[in-house]
């Protein structure tokens, strides 16, 4: 993991104020993002994810009245200074109301920072935009309006328009939401890529637990304590990190399992490997069997000719082809 510290912040408070009453939502933070780094931050709904995300962004104060600065400068960024849009990009969850422009307007977008009162692109600022389109595969998209797109296409497009905008830092606030498994994993999968291969640090405020499990590098926990845990993904499993702070109703985090009772009186003796094995032992706990080795059936998973079947012992009789045939024979013998 890279040395290098992106964004670096010191005893920073974060919430909302009034000049009278303050609603604290973390409490003296002190956090780091490193270039070549997928942090993803998670916790609870209401927690103040998107808060911090926006006081990290310099979108918003800290309640301390420190603006949140990138590591190296020894001075609090000034909001005039027009440095933080060139050290952090941001990618937020608030609708585009121009839905008109076109894709290749959005993501020009991202170079407004480095423009002068004439507003000309350079030769630098065509070749980030074409960078940035080409790294998120969006160039069949270019000449669309944002209306045309899909949700999952105009989140590669706001992430494009981010890269466009070639800071060191990005920040994105529930990139994944409300988009299929497919582009919740094509989006995570980039991002993860990114970090590496463009040496940004890279923030996600996300609610996809399974994709930050198998892709964070460095996983954000917002506690209850208006404190945050950090750590990688593996070790906030088992320590119980992520079970304390979320405190999972029927759902084994270890396993990623869903608890299933054996409400059949039947257990079965299941014999296998690979997928087909795993797959088998989520149709048969699922239907209410338990798996134990001494069972009194016995299911061994079997390949032939590169097909699946499955056989009942002891009786030496039963194949089934499809998992859903070998549930109905269970079912007659129970």
């Amino acid at each position: 993991m890279s040395s290098n510290v992106l964004l670096s912040e010191r005893n920073i408070t974060v919430g909302y104020t009034d000049g009278v009453n303050q609603n604290i939502l973390f409490e003296n933070l002190s956090i780091d993002l490193r270039a070549g780094e997928l942090v993803c931050f998670m916790g609870p709904n209401g927690i103040g994810k998107s808060t911090l995300i926006r006081t990290l962004a310099g979108l918003q104060s800290p309640i301390d009245l420190t603006p949140a600065c990138p590591a190296g400068r020894p001075n609090p960024l000034s909001r005039g200074e027009g440095v933080i849009p060139k050290k952090i990009s941001v990618v937020l969850t608030d609708r585009i109301s121009a839905v008109n422009m076109t894709v290749q307007e959005l993501v020009t977008y991202g170079r407004y920072p480095y423009l002068d009162w004439n507003i000309k692109l350079n030769s630098r600022d065509i070749d980030m935009i074409e960078r940035a389109i080409e790294l998120t595969h969006i160039q069949h998209l270019v000449s669309k309006k944002l209306y045309e797109l899909s949700d999952g296409q105009l989140q590669m497009v706001m992430i494009a328009r981010a890269l466009a905008q070639d800071t060191p830092v990005i920040l994105l606030d529930e990139p994944t939401a409300h988009l299929d498994l497919n582009n919740r994993v094509e989006i995570m999968n980039l991002l993860r890529k990114l970090s590496r291969t463009e040496e940004k640090a890279i923030l996600v405020a996300t609610h996809e637990l399974d994709l930050a499990l198998q892709t964070a590098d460095l996983v954000w926990l917002a506690g209850r304590d208006k404190k945050i845990l950090t750590g990688i993904p593996e070790d906030l499993v088992l320590n119980g990190s992520f079970d304390e702070i979320f405190q999972f109703k029927g759902f084994d985090l270890k396993t990623g399992k869903v608890f299933h009772e054996a409400h059949r009186n039947v257990a079965v003796n299941l014999i296998g490997e690979g997928h087909e094995y795993l797959w088998t032992r989520n149709a048969l706990e699922r239907c209410g069997y338990k798996i134990s080795d001494s069972g009194s059936l016995t299911v061994t998973v079997k390949q032939s000719h590169n097909r699946t079947h499955w056989v009942i012992s002891p009786r030496a009789d039963a194949h089934f082809v499809s998992l859903k045939s070998l549930l109905n024979e269970l079912e007659s013998l129970s």
